[in-house]
């Protein structure tokens, strides 16, 4: 699997030299060992970012897991999983260890793993109260983890929120949101709130351009500020940028930013060439911000790894 960087301030695809304040370089950097999507990317105190599970070209969860370095642009194969997941959550901790939640493995998991970076291991870490996944989990300013929607046994998608404090290994029911949100994204805001973004319905027909804000003060879910477009398939390609702003990368051709000064969104100028689904971004040294992998509505994992340049 190839990987390749796009650099640039919009750093996508179809934008054009005489932009403002634009150029853009593409160049192939790196081979993946596995091609994946529906995977997780995590940036370690390192710098380095830690690739882990997702769905193989010919179907079926990966336990695989790689590791980049985006200082010498190389890959390294690291070990595997406890269990095979597609569709689960990776959330680097306060302490730089890595919270894996929840997945899809043929079943909905409940079950939760963390990775030891000085040891380079995976060890259990309790469990979900409701088994689930293409849902999102976000690190609180307070060390616990908001689990957000996804779907459950029986096809069952969920708008219900779980509180997981990796001090005591347990997790707690905390409030709903106003529908059930299955491959949604959720990003933590400068003030310690919540915003989540977008998501499908069970229909898997009906895709969201509505936002959710949750606030751990009042344990509540309230509206937000609706995108320029419908998306879906998007866990994990939403990131809180340096200005307070937030990138949301997936799920369109378009890329948007949230601008918060006038609470709304505005598209960021050029394309990718298509609407990459189950694709991951993880925040890079310096302020960039990498997205890599994701699949097409002709169920094609791509190999494309951009790089956005604020």
């Amino acid at each position: 699997m190839k990987v390749a960087i796009l650099a640039g301030l919009a750093c996508l695809p179809g934008t054009t030299a005489s932009s403002p304040a634009l150029e853009q370089q593409v160049q192939q950097v790196a081979t993946l060992g596995t091609a994946r999507s529906v995977h997780t990317a995590t940036t370690l105190p390192s710098g380095q970012v830690l690739l882990a599970g997702g769905m193989a070209s010919g179907g079926g969860s990966l336990a695989s897991v790689e590791l980049f370095d985006p200082a010498r642009n190389t890959v390294q194969v690291l070990g595997s999983l406890s269990e095979r997941r597609a569709g689960h959550t990776a959330t680097l901790l306060r302490d730089g260890r890595v919270l894996i939640a929840g997945g899809y493995d043929g079943g909905y998991l409940g079950s939760l793993e963390i990775f030891e970076p000085g040891t380079r291991r995976f060890r259990p870490a309790g469990a979900l109260i409701e088994g689930r996944s293409g849902h999102t989990a976000t690190l609180l300013p307070d060390g616990r983890v908001l689990i957000i929607g996804g779907v459950g046994r029986g096809w069952t998608f969920l708008s219900s929120a779980e509180l997981y404090d990796p001090e005591t290994g347990r997790s707690e029911l905390a409030g709903s949101m106003s529908v059930p949100r299955e491959s949604h994204t959720a990003t933590l805001l400068a003030d310690g709130r919540v915003l989540v973004i977008g998501g499908a319905d069970r229909t898997d027909r009906r895709f969201y351009n509505t936002t959710e804000v949750y606030d751990a003060r009042t344990g509540r879910f309230e509206p937000g500020p609706r995108m320029a477009n419908e998306r879906y398939k998007i866990a994990g390609t939403t990131v809180l940028l340096g200005s307070g702003a937030v990138l949301v990368a997936g799920g369109a051709q378009a890329a948007e930013v949230l601008d918060l000064a006038t609470w709304s969104f505005r598209e960021v100028s050029g394309r990718f060439p298509e609407a990459f689904h189950f694709a991951t971004t993880a925040s890079l040294q310096g302020g960039g911000v990498l997205i890599a992998g994701g699949y097409s509505d002709g169920n094609h994992p791509t190999a494309g790894v951009w790089r956005f340049q604020p």
